[in-house]
C-alpha cells in the first residue's frame, strides 16, 4: 500500500482536488501555495494514526497530536516565503566562491611536505600563546575565537560573542599535518572539515573511524561539541576515536593530553566542554582500513512506530548478544523514518573495486550533482523492497551534504526536481554560514520557533518511546536514526551510560558500553505545515525533560531552552568543573553553560556567573565502581 498524506486523514477545513484528496502546503516557504504531496515528499505527517491501522481512537490517544487553532501569519512568514530568492541570487552562487577558495587553500596546504606543514604550525602556535599573555584579566573580556558567529555550522546562535571579548585568531589551525599508515593515526588541526579530510584518506584506502556526513563540519567543532557517523555502534563518538588532544591553556602552557598521561583528565574532560577549558590546536585521530565501495542494503520497514524501532534494532544488533562479531554487525548503519508507519533499514559493509564490479552488481555513484537527493533515494525501497547497491567509499560518506539531510526541501522547495538538479545540482549546497549570515534576527527568531533541528540522544532500548514522543509532540518527518556506543571510561564524563547497565545485557550493549541512538528531528512540525499553531521554544523545553527523565543527552550544537540547573541535572559537571579549575579556565574562558544559553549576554552577566563558579567548592570527581 502506498501510504500518502491522502491515505491517512480527511480534513474538512483544509482545501482539497477534485478527488477530494487533501492538499497540504509543499513546503513552509510556501504557506499558500497547495498541492499533492509526492512520493519522495518527506511532508507524510498525520494526526490520526487510527486511520492507519484501523483501530479505535482510544488505543490511539496516546499518539494522537493535539488539536491546536489556526496560526496568523505576518510579515516574517511572507520574507520565510520568498527566502529562496537570496539563496538563488546571493547565497548559492557566494556559497560557489567560498567552496572553491577553500578548496585552493587545502590543495595548496596538501602540496606542502610534511616537515613545513609542522613549521607553519609551530609558530601559529607561538603567535596565540603571545596572544594569550596580552591579555589583562582584570581589563579585557573573557578569551572567544575571533570566528565571526555566523561562521559555526551549528544552529545555535552564538550569543555569546555579543559580550565583550578578548579575541584570539585560530583560522590558519586548517591544515592536515599528517597522515601516518603505520600508527594508522591522522594529525589534524581544529579546522580541518570532514570533506578535507577524506579527499586525503580515502586515496590511501584508509578513513577516519568516524566521518560525520556533512563536509563543512570540522574537528574541532566534533571533539568540542558532539559527532556521529553510521560506524559509531562500532566506534563510539567522533571524541571516542582521538588519541591525543594539544590544548593551550589559559596561562599559554602548550600541552598533550592522552588517556595515560598526566593530563588524563583533561583528555576526558575535553569532549562536550565546547571549547571551556583550553584552545584546542591540533588533535592525534584514530584511522581504520577501508575499501573502495560500501555495499549498502536498503530494507523497507512497514509497521507502527515500536515495530519499526525493533526492526531498526535488529538491523545491527544480534539478539543473541555477540554485538562484537564482526560476521554478525554491519560497518555503517543508519535508518530514515519517512511516516509514523514507514521506514527504511540501511546496513552497510566496505567492498573491494572488484566486488563491486562483478557482473549482475549495481554501482551509484550518489556524489553526482544531478542525482536524486539520498534520502529521496532510499525511500523507493518502499515500492521497490529490499535491494542492494555500490557506492564509491568517499561518496557514502558525504550522502548527506548536498540536500543537507531533507533541509534542503525547505530552503530550496524545487531543489529536487530533475531540471534543478541537472542545471545547478553543482553548485549545492548553500553553505549554512552564509545561510545564518543572511537570514536576520528576524529571520532566525521564526526558524527558532516554527522549525525543529535538534537531536535527541536516548539509551537504545528506548528508541521506541522517543519515536512516539517526537510524533505526539512535533510531528517532524523525516526522522533519523542513527546508532552510537556511550562509553564506560575510567573517569565519569560529561556524558555517561545509565549506571549499571552492564547488569540489564540488553540487546546492542556491551559489558564496556551502552549502545545510545541519536534520533534526529530536522524539518517543520506538523502543525506548522497545517498553518496550526506551534510552540517552538516549549517543545524544546518538553524534550529537554523528557531526555532528562530518560538519562538522554540535547548536543549543544542545537538551540537549548535548559535553565542552568536543568543543564547540570542532564550532564555531569563533576569532571567538567575539576578541569576548570585545575587548569586555571575559570576567569578566561567562558562557562560551557553560559555558552549554550539561549539569547544575548550582556558582560555583567558572564563575569558574574564566572565569579559565582569560582566561589563554589571543587566537586569531587567520579569514577565508577569496578
Amino acid at each position: 500500500m502506498d501510504y500518502n498524506v491522502s491515505n491517512f486523514f480527511d480534513c474538512p477545513n483544509e482545501p482539497k482536488d477534485l478527488q477530494g484528496t487533501v492538499l497540504i502546503p509543499f513546503s513552509y516557504n510556501y504557506p499558500s501555495s497547495w498541492v499533492r504531496p509526492t512520493d519522495h515528499s518527506p511532508l507524510h505527517s498525520t494526526p490520526h494514526l487510527s486511520a492507519l491501522f484501523g483501530l479505535s481512537s482510544s488505543k490511539m490517544s496516546d499518539l494522537e497530536a493535539p488539536l491546536r487553532p489556526k496560526r496568523k501569519k505576518n510579515l516574517v512568514d511572507f520574507l520565510v516565503q520568498f527566502r529562496w530568492i537570496v539563496v538563488i541570487f546571493v547565497v548559492l552562487p557566494l556559497s560557489f566562491l567560498y567552496y572553491f577558495s577553500i578548496y585552493l587553500g587545502d590543495v595548496r596546504s596538501e602540496c606542502k611536505s610534511f616537515k613545513q606543514r609542522q613549521k607553519e604550525h609551530d609558530e601559529n602556535v607561538k603567535k596565540v600563546v603571545k596572544r594569550l599573555k596580552e591579555r589583562n584579566a582584570s581589563k579585557d573580556g573573557l578569551v572567544c575565537t575571533a570566528r565571526k558567529p555566523w561562521v559555526a555550522v551549528g544552529m545555535r546562535n552564538v550569543d555569546y560573542k555579543r559580550a565583550r571579548h578578548f579575541e584570539v585568531d585560530l583560522s590558519p589551525f586548517r591544515n592536515v599535518l599528517d597522515i601516518d599508515k603505520e600508527r594508522m593515526i591522522a594529525r589534524v588541526e581544529p579546522l580541518v572539515n570532514m570533506g578535507q579530510i577524506s579527499r586525503v584518506t580515502v586515496p590511501m584506502n584508509v578513513s577516519l573511524a568516524v566521518v560525520a556526513e556533512l563536509d563543512d563540519l570540522t574537528v574541532g567543532g566534533l571533539i568540542n561539541g558532539y559527532g556521529i557517523e553510521g560506524s559509531s555502534h562500532l566506534y563510539g563518538l567522533f571524541s571516542d576515536t582521538v588519541v591525543s588532544y594539544e590544548i593551550i591553556l589559559a596561562d599559554g602552557q602548550v600541552v598533550t593530553a592522552t588517556k595515560d598521561n598526566e593530563y588524563s583528565d583533561l583528555f576526558y574532560g575535553i569532549p562536550w566542554s565546547q571549547g571551556t577549558l583550553g584552545l584546542l590546536v591540533s588533535a592525534e585521530i584514530k584511522l581504520i582500513p577501508i575499501k573502495e565501495y560500501m555495499k549498502l542494503t536498503y530494507k523497507p520497514v512497514v509497521g507502527n512506530l515500536k515495530e519499526i524501532a525493533q526492526a531498526y534494532i535488529d538491523s545491527f544488533s544480534p539478539r543473541d548478544g555477540d554485538q562484537d562479531n564482526p560476521a554478525k554487525v554491519p560497518d555503517f548503519v543508519e535508518t530514515m523514518v519517512y511516516t509514523p508507519t514507514e521506514a527504511v533499514c540501511m546496513t552497510g559493509r566496505y567492498a573491494s573495486k572488484e566486488e563491486a564490479k562483478q557482473k549482475g552488481n549495481v554501482i551509484n555513484s550518489v556524489g553526482w550533482w544531478f542525482k536524486t537527493w539520498f534520502y529521496q533515494h532510499a525511500q523507493t525501497a518502499l515500492k521497490r523492497g529490499e535491494f542492494v547497491e555500490y557506492i564509491p567509499t568517499r561518496e557514502y560518506y558525504h550522502r548527506h551534504t548536498r540536500c543537507l539531510y531533507w533541509e534542503g526541501k525547505l530552503i530550496l522547495p524545487f531543489g529536487d526536481q530533475w531540471w534543478f538538479r541537472f542545471f545547478f545540482g553543482w553548485i549545492m549546497p548553500p553553505k549554512v554560514s552564509l545561510l545564518k549570515a543572511t537570514q536576520g534576527e528576524y529571520v532566525r527568531n521564526y526558524y527558532h520557533e516554527n522549525h525543529v533541528i535538534q537531536d535527541m540522544l536516548v539509551p537504545l532500548y528506548k528508541v521506541g518511546d522517543a519515536l512516539e514522543w517526537v510524533h505526539r509532540e512535533m510531528e517532524v518527518y523525516p526522522l533519523w536514526l542513527c546508532p552510537h556506543r556511550l562509553y564506560r571510561l575510567p573517569l565519569k564524563t560529561t556524558v555517561y551510560p545509565e549506571p549499571g547497565f552492564e547488569l540489564h545485557r540488553r540487546q546492542g550493549d556491551t559489558p564496556y558500553a551502552q549502545m545510545y541512538t541519536d534520533v534526529g528531528v530536522y524539518y517543520v512540525p506538523g502543525p506548522i505545515l497545517r498553518g496550526e499553531v506551534f510552540d517552538g521554544a516549549e517543545a524544546v523545553r518538553k524534550m529537554e525533560s523528557w531526555l532528562i527523565e530518560n538519562h538522554g543527552f540535547q548536543p549543544q550544537y542545537a538551540v537549548s531552552e535548559l535553565t542552568e540547573k536543568n543543564f547540570w541535572r542532564m550532564f555531569d559537571g563533576g569532571l567538567y568543573e575539576h578541569c576548570r579549575r585545575k587548569y586555571r579556565a575559570i576567569g578566561t574562558f567562558m562557562s560551557v553553560y553560559y555558552k549554550s544559553k539561549k539569547g544575548r549576554k550582556t558582560e555583567k552577566e558572564v563575569q558574574d556567573a564566572e565569579q559565582e563558579t569560582a566561589e563554589l567548592e571543587t566537586p569531587e570527581v567520579d569514577e565508577p565502581a569496578d
